[in-house]
């Protein structure tokens, strides 16, 4: 079960009915027991049915003064009686009259057997033969309903036991939702510092090991917030400060007579350098947790039109405005273009912007699709995937020629696509050339 405050109450709620069906299992032995007892002892028997006898006119007496006599102990014992002559016909009876038991028993003289009606039948034969059946008067009108088999005490005991384990079920539940309402917004806390906000805490309540697991969060969420913050410092600061001797590297090349095979390459060097940096400096960008708030309005057709004008791509498809933090997606258009350039050999780049409609299970949402096709030498399959790696140069790993880059620019495209909730991904990679695709949600 995926909640946990349901397997906590369900888990009480089944400890509830196990207790209930014990209890009732408990009451049946001991009713049994109890409407056994009179029977089995035979001075208190024998003394019972002497008074009764006593009591009750004998055999040769008016029906009208034998009715009275019955009328007057159904009144003091609040029962049903029934008096039985010795051929075991009634001879009177007050109230609905008692059944016998459905076989008569030789050398009985007191029992008791299974009736319609809230207790049991006594059946008690006097000393001058007959038999007298009484029943006490109480019974529910449910009675009458149940079978002749089925204890009719029972209801008794079952409804008192079901108003108890509601009560319980009931008062359980604020219990189990309150201890499982605080994990759920740990819970809610770890995926918000999963998601990039580092600022995530959980209110600490109680003594108990919630409380401490709440603590424990709190002090780790604490030292990943201020060892990502001094890596992001650090990385800032650092590229700030090679960019100062970058630049006086610069202004020396500009002073620099002669040999201009060596000025061109230490021009190149200058650049990758520049460009390792410009890289870094935007990973640390993404890392702070504040960058979407600068998300905007873009309409990413004129934006791919302005990139793609800088490497020649050829840029078609409908007007799509997507809400992204711009100067991070400028990033991704102009690494993802780069890109196809520098292992295009020369071929021509195309640029397409679709909105698409995708969806499982019949629910369908908009989203926008950029995808850029050039026409270079194919990726062979196993490198699919490493070419989103760190660092990771293609031309160092196949062994074919190209214009090498400083290994992050797909790493950028794919955490820029993430960090506003796309993707991006290489599409297919043959002989027609190759395709990367990069899709961001609407709406």
């Amino acid at each position: 079960m995926k909640r946990l405050y349901l397997r906590v109450y369900l888990g009480f709620v089944a400890v509830l009915v196990a207790f209930a069906v014990l209890a009732g299992v408990a009451a049946w032995i001991g009713r049994a027991a109890f409407d056994d007892d009179f029977s089995e002892r035979p001075g208190l028997r024998a003394g019972f049915v002497h008074l009764l006898t006593r009591a009750i006119p004998p055999p040769g007496a008016e029906p009208d003064a034998i009715r009275r006599s019955l009328e007057a102990l159904a009144e003091r014992f609040r029962m049903d009686l029934t008096l039985y002559d010795a051929s075991r016909r009634v001879a009177a009876a007050v109230g609905p009259p008692v059944p016998p038991p459905r076989r008569w028993r030789r050398g009985e003289s007191t029992y008791s057997h299974h009736a319609r009606g809230h207790h049991r039948p006594i059946v008690i034969r006097l000393e001058d033969g007959r038999w007298i059946a009484a029943r006490r008067r109480f019974a529910p009108q449910w009675s009458g309903w149940l079978p002749g088999w089925f204890p009719h005490w029972l209801p008794l005991w079952v409804g008192p036991l079901v108003l108890l384990a509601a009560a319980i079920a009931i008062g359980v539940w604020p219990l189990a939702r309150g201890l499982t309402r605080r994990i759920e917004r740990l819970q809610a806390r770890v995926d918000e510092l999963g998601a990039g906000s580092l600022s995530a805490r959980v209110e600490v309540e109680g003594r108990d090991e919630v409380a401490r697991l709440a603590e424990s969060f709190n002090r780790a969420a604490d030292r990943i917030e201020r060892l990502v913050d001094a890596q992001r410092h650090i990385l800032a600061g650092a590229s700030h400060e090679l960019r100062t001797p970058l630049t006086r590297i610069r202004m020396a090349l500009e002073l620099l007579e002669g040999n201009p095979e060596r000025r061109a390459s230490i021009e190149r060097d200058i650049a990758e350098l520049d460009e390792l940096i410009e890289e870094l400096l935007t990973a640390a960008r993404l890392d702070a947790p504040e960058s979407l708030a600068e998300a905007e309005p873009v309409d990413l057709l004129a934006l791919l039109a302005e990139e793609g004008s800088r490497v020649g791509a050829e840029v078609r498809g409908e007007p799509v405005t997507v809400t992204v933090v711009e100067r991070l997606f400028r990033r991704l258009c102009r690494n993802l273009l780069e890109n196809a350039r520098r292992h295009g050999e020369g071929t021509p780049i195309s640029v397409e912007v679709v909105r698409r409609a995708v969806g499982e299970d019949g629910e369908t949402a908009p989203e926008a699709a950029i995808r850029v096709t050039n026409g270079g030498p194919p990726i062979p399959d196993h490198l699919r995937e490493r070419i989103f790696e760190p660092f990771f140069r293609i031309e160092a790993a196949s062994g074919r020629a190209g214009e090498p880059g400083v290994g992050l620019g797909l790493v950028l495209v794919r955490r820029i696509a993430e960090h506003h909730g796309g993707r991006a991904r290489l599409v297919e990679s043959g002989s027609a050339g190759t395709t990367f695709e990069v899709t961001l949600p609407l709406g």
